[in-house]
């Protein structure tokens, strides 16, 4: 049952009492707690047993204070039950032993099973559904984030194969990104029906492209992830990473509720850029997590001045937590974006 539904409220841009907050990787490194949990089990691990992927989702709820649960996964999760045979190395991210190269490698690709292959992510969800008294968000991985690494075989700040076959073989391109906009669509609808109360579709490096690549290449594919989730009445946001302001202005006939934002656009001008369409979510820069609180609080109250006179605004960070963030300067900021901007809407309606 949930008692705090200030997240999903925000989302559609109703009013709200106070600016809800959940951070991007909030389940995660800089929690000492997680950290023992992750010398005994790896990533995959952890995502493979229920219960305890379910508890590692709930304690930053339960330490912060936080508005929304993400689920605790990874967006190369669902890849697995396509056909493509990948480990995370510590230090290094996804590593892919069968990359994608060409045409015969996009036709071996299989439609995703998500009941008989991620049949335990369903059951994370589902007991999740019944621990939570705040919206779970649970989420997947953007076509170009995913072939980005399914084409290099790891994480690259290149793209050049990724690349070479966007520009040079367009017709295996789209038939690879449209088999993993198909993946998406499915793995998300089969979270909403277990229990999601919003979903995320994270786009991490597609701001490594031009505006008018990512009109041509990607956007059709995004485009065509929503659409098939419209039926659907849960909050779907759509993050398209760092360095993406100069697209911003490609989503306005996105069929989704939220846009979250990197810390290189400003929130009000993000905000103009879509159109005044989407609530919008973020984006102080993770890093500035490593001041003195009062620099963090001192940025949060810059955000929130900004943009929380308007309906639809959802605190967040404009990117993941990194390991070295300080768990209590983490408790410390979602306690004072809570407090600041419950004052601070209180004396609006009161004006």
């Amino acid at each position: 049952m949930l008692k705090n539904d200030l997240f999903l409220r925000a989302c559609k841009r109703e009013a709200v009492e106070r600016i809800p907050v959940w951070y991007m990787r909030q389940a995660g490194r800089y929690d000492p707690d997680y950290r023992k949990i992750k010398e005994k089990f790896s990533l995959l691990e952890i995502c493979r047993q229920p219960e305890l992927a379910a508890e590692v989702t709930l304690m930053p709820v339960r330490k912060l204070g936080v508005d929304a649960a993400i689920l605790y996964s990874d967006i190369m999760n669902p890849v697995a039950s396509i056909g493509i045979d990948f480990d995370i190395v510590k230090d290094v991210g996804p590593v892919i032993h069968n990359p994608v190269r060409s045409a015969a490698d996009v036709d071996k690709l299989k439609p995703i099973d998500v009941e008989g292959d991620l049949s335990h992510v369903l059951e994370t969800i589902r007991i999740l559904e019944r621990e939570l008294e705040v919206p779970l968000i649970s989420f997947a991985g953007a076509p170009f984030t995913l072939a980005s690494y399914i084409i290099e075989g790891r994480p690259t700040k290149s793209y050049i194969r990724t690349k070479a076959m966007m520009y040079g073989d367009s017709r295996t391109w789209h038939l690879l990104m449209g088999k993993l906009a198909a993946m998406a669509a499915t793995y998300l609808r089969a979270h909403i029906a277990s229990g999601a109360k919003a979903v995320q579709l994270f786009d991490s490096w597609v701001g490594s492209l031009a505006p008018h690549d990512f009109k041509e290449f990607v956007l059709p594919h995004i485009e065509s992830i929503f659409a098939s989730l419209s039926d659907l009445d849960v909050p779907k946001i759509y993050f398209p990473g760092v360095s993406s302001g100069e697209l911003l202005q490609h989503l306005t006939n996105l069929q989704t509720n939220v846009i979250g934002l990197d810390w290189r656009v400003p929130l009000s001008e993000g905000r103009r850029r879509l159109g005044g369409r989407f609530a919008i979510q973020g984006n102080l820069d993770p890093y500035v997590l490593t001041a003195p609180s009062e620099v963090i609080h001192e940025h949060a109250r810059r955000l929130l001045d900004e943009v929380m006179h308007e309906p639809g605004y959802i605190f967040n960070l404009g990117h993941g937590l990194f390991p070295e963030a300080s768990l209590d300067k983490l408790k410390e900021l979602t306690d004072f974006i809570h407090s600041y901007s419950e004052r601070k809407l209180t004396e609006e309606a009161q004006a």
